[in-house]
Formats: C-alpha cells, structure tokens, sequence
C-alpha cells in the first residue's frame, strides 16, 4: 500500500466495459508522478489517501469484476508529508 494525494476527479464518460461506473481520481505520489485510481471510498480533491495497487486493487472494490490496477482503500484524518 501506499500513501497519496487525491489531485483532481476524472470524468470518463466514453470508458471500456470493465470500468462499469467506477468513479475515478487523479492521485499524486509522493515522487510527484501522476496516476489514476478506482474511488470506492468517495474522497475528496487535497485528501491524502492510502491505495492498494495490482490484482489486490480488484479486491478492494465492491464489484471485483472491475478492471482496475490502482483503487483508493481508505482516507486519512491526519497526515503531515
């Protein structure tokens, strides 16, 4: 798992068949690179998050048919970088 910023929503509306409705965010590492996650937990721009990433991404999504490699597990209530 690891620690990252909910940077922007990102609003697919033409999307392949095993995205469903999943709602998508922009995260920031903490190295600065840019990647797009699976929001199940619903957090918002500016929170840090923790994300769990590869086949264990699927799993933490209510629907575990969705196609994801990256999803947001959980929001933390008190971080400081």
């Amino acid at each position: 798992m690891e620690i990252m910023r909910v940077k922007d929503e990102l609003v697919c509306t033409r999307r392949v068949e095993g995205l469903k409705a999943a709602s998508l965010r922009v995260l920031e590492s903490q190295a600065g690179k840019l990647l797009v996650a699976t929001d199940p937990v619903g957090a918002p721009i500016g929170k840090w998050v923790i994300t769990t990433s590869g086949s264990a991404a699927r799993l933490a999504m209510p629907d575990v048919k969705i196609m994801t490699d990256l999803t947001i597990c959980g929001i933390i209530d008190n971080w400081s970088e």
